[in-house]
């Protein structure tokens, strides 16, 4: 229910009463009070707990066209370019086995651009049905905090750095012989297509799995540990490994969630993710690392657990430290200057 009261919309092109407050299309009234990240579907009155359903059901629509249309640009190229043919017919094939092979540049930009496509489906529909600000999705402020993200970013790669360097330790010692390849043939490919598009993918899913189904969740269900725990099934299923493997899915799903609801919004969780997943293709292609592999092990789990240990203490050290906000504002307490400037106010416990 909305605290404001509720006036009367003058008739269009009639002058706008002096008296009267702004005249608000539904995504742009004022929050009707400050909430934490998992809540913000109910940032604004015009909220009804169906209306995150029907997102979910737009923007799965508009998923599939731009997957059929992405094919059919895709077949075309292949037409118009005979060394792409056998490329993609290869690529094809590898699809319908399920045996994906991500060290083919073909199969990996097509995969990257399929999981890419969800960003614009669930912002569109977001903004059909005019609800919320699609900013919202990104974090209580409304907007990406670039200067976060990018401090979240350098976190997370002095973590991936340490995780790889203990992993080849243990490989070393157990007489496993550190060889880079810097003459594979598709090495600078797959490191370029990892720079522009991983990024990306990796966004993707986390505006899907922590940012569109922890709001769903969140606008029924106020406590937290539901939107962070209810959607790590859903996560953890798109990703074909064995126990270890999915336990390391489920573990990164589990963090992602909580950094999510703690910080106020998906920058730490992108971080995360698309340097985890940056790192691990930029093995893939210089030979250090195995990129279709399926199969874990307990000291790889153990490792990668550790490893995001420290990337969570860390961010929510830095996080108090520039008091990143965990609540949106409300209309009495407009945003600070600057996100990520330790000068910034902020409220920073969630109700």
């Amino acid at each position: 229910m909305s605290s404001y009261p509720q006036f009367p919309v003058p008739p269009a092109g009639a002058p706008h009463p002096g008296n009267m407050p702004p005249v608000y299309t539904p995504a742009e009234r004022p929050p009707a009070e400050p909430l934490p990240y998992h809540r913000l579907a109910r940032t604004y009155p015009v909220y009804r707990w169906w209306k995150p359903i029907v997102v979910g059901l737009i923007a799965l629509g508009l998923y599939i066209g731009m997957i059929f249309l992405a094919t059919i640009a895709f077949l075309i190229a292949t037409l118009a370019n005979p060394s792409l043919e056998s490329s993609m017919e290869e690529s094809l094939e590898t699809f319908e086995s399920v045996d994906i092979d991500m060290s083919d540049p073909t199969t990996f930009a097509f995969t990257m651009l399929s999981l890419i496509l969800m960003i614009p489906a669930l912002f569109w529909a977001t903004r059909i049905m005019n609800f919320q600000k699609v900013g919202m999705l990104t974090s209580v402020r409304g907007t990406m905090r670039w200067g976060w993200l990018g401090t979240c970013m350098a976190v997370a790669f002095g973590v991936l750095l340490l995780s790889v360097g203990i992993a080849t330790v243990l490989d070393l010692s157990q007489g496993i012989p550190f060889e880079p390849d810097f003459s594979a043939p598709d090495m600078w490919t797959l490191l370029l297509l990892t720079i522009l598009l991983v990024p990306f993918q990796a966004a993707a899913e986390e505006y899907v799995f922590r940012g569109y189904f922890m709001q769903l969740i969140g606008g029924w269900l106020r406590h937290p540990a539901f939107a962070i725990l209810l959607p790590i099934p859903f996560f953890v299923f798109g990703h074909m490994y064995d126990i270890y493997g999915q336990l390391d899915v489920a573990l990164f799903a589990l963090v992602a969630g909580w950094l999510a609801w703690r910080t106020g919004g998906l920058e730490a969780a992108i971080a995360l993710h698309v340097i985890n997943n940056s790192v691990i293709f930029s093995l893939g292609a210089i030979g250090l690392a195995d990129v279709n592999a399926t199969e874990g092990s307990l000291g790889g789990l153990l490792i990668s657990a550790a490893t995001t240990a420290i990337f969570v203490l860390v961010v929510v050290k830095l996080a108090e430290k520039r008091k990143i906000e965990r609540l949106s504002f409300s209309p009495a307490a407009p945003p600070a200057a600057s996100i990520g400037s330790p000068k910034q106010e902020g409220p920073t416990n969630p109700s």
